[in-house]
This record gives structure tokens, C-alpha cells and sequence, in this order.
């Protein structure tokens, strides 16, 4: 059997902490981001059942941030190795990978979620609303992404 190449288990302890903060952290933003938003379609479905389809793209938009989780915990997941090339230093840079995109979902989870009860509310008492909305989300999504892309090139350390 070969020898591992950190210098005790608990850099293997790091990096699994790394995959389990990527798609936990990841599924906190994304369910916030689709309970929040739900809430507000509900509350405007209620007097305008015709916009609902329309205005489901919040949740839609905080269900990706899941997918984002789940591709970090999958490529972690892969990479984590218990051969001599396996190093601490690889280990926590998995683990500021999984934090990484974790966190940065959960923060636009938050940000679509907010938004998106309180957009699609506004839109529907004012459809000229709903490109601003867009707007916004895009940039929310946005943060998700930015982290997605810095766990990608940590998790190639």
C-alpha cells in the first residue's frame, strides 16, 4: 500500500470538510433562494394566476446555485486521493474550494431570494418591472458564479 503524502489524517478530515461545505452551503442558498421567492409568487399568484409562470424564473435561477455545489463536491470528491502525491496543501486548497463556491452561493441565494419575493410582488402590480428584476437576478447569480469559477482553478491545485 502506498504511503499517504499528507502528514497526518486530518488533511483528509479538511478536504471531505471542503465537499461537505460545497454542496451543503450551496443547497442552503439554493433553497433559500427558491422558499423566499416561492412565497412572493404565491403571495402574487393570489391576484394575477396568469403571471406565475412568468415569474418563476427567481426559482429557477436559485436552483442552479445547487448545481454549482453539487459540480465542486463531485470534482473534490474525485481528486481526493490517498497516494503519496496527496498533499496538505491540496487538501486545503479542496478545502477553500468547497468554501468557496458554498459560500458564494449562499450569499446570492440570498440576494435572489430577497429580490426575487420582492420583484416578482412588484411586477405583478407592475409588469414594467420585470426587466429591472431580470436585472438584478442576473447579477445576483452572478456571485454564485464568481465562486464557482475560484473552486474550479483551487480545486486544480
Amino acid at each position: 500500500s502506498t504511503e499517504s503524502g499528507c502528514s497526518s489524517d486530518a488533511c483528509y478530515f479538511f478536504a471531505y470538510i471542503g465537499v461537505a461545505s460545497a454542496i451543503v452551503f450551496s443547497n442552503m442558498g439554493a433553497a433559500y433562494g427558491t422558499a423566499k421567492s416561492g412565497v412572493g409568487i404565491s403571495s402574487m399568484g393570489v391576484m394575477n394566476p396568469q403571471l406565475v409562470m412568468r415569474n418563476m424564473i427567481p426559482v429557477v435561477m436559485a436552483g442552479v446555485l445547487g448545481i454549482y455545489g453539487l459540480i465542486i463536491s463531485v470534482i473534490l470528491t474525485g481528486s481526493i486521493t490517498y497516494t503519496s502525491s496527496y498533499t496538505d496543501f491540496k487538501a486545503y486548497a479542496h478545502l477553500a474550494s468547497g468554501l468557496s463556491v458554498g459560500l458564494s452561493a449562499l450569499g446570492a441565494g440570498m440576494a435572489i431570494g430577497i429580490v426575487g419575493d420582492a420583484g416578482v410582488r412588484a411586477n405583478g402590480q407592475q409588469p414594467r418591472l420585470f426587466v429591472g428584476m431580470i436585472l438584478i437576478l442576473i447579477f445576483a447569480e452572478a456571485l454564485g458564479l464568481y465562486g464557482l469559477i475560484v473552486a474550479i482553478v483551487l480545486s486544480q491545485q
